[in-house]
């Protein structure tokens, strides 16, 4: 998997749950501060991730996820297809 793909499906997720413009979505772009994602939407986002990619992203861990480049670097260094 690229980052592209990462990228790609967070841009989908994203704008499907909130209704935003998928180009409005960066690797730079912060979730809480730039797109205004609650907690359901940042758990639903990490519930298709982890269903994806077949990882797990614990509570804690995804609290720190703060932006999609974060997620994506995240996502990538647990993949197990790597």
């Amino acid at each position: 998997m690229t980052g592209d793909e990462v990228l790609e499906l967070i841009r989908t997720h994203l704008s499907d749950e909130l209704g935003i413009d998928p180009a409005r979505i960066e690797s730079q772009t912060r979730f809480r501060e730039d797109l205004a994602i609650d907690s359901l939407d940042l758990y639903t986002m990490i519930q298709e991730l982890e269903d994806t990619y077949g990882i797990a992203i614990s509570d804690e861990q995804a609290e720190g996820l703060q932006t999609v480049g974060a997620t994506i670097d995240f996502v990538r260094s647990h993949d197990s297809d790597r």
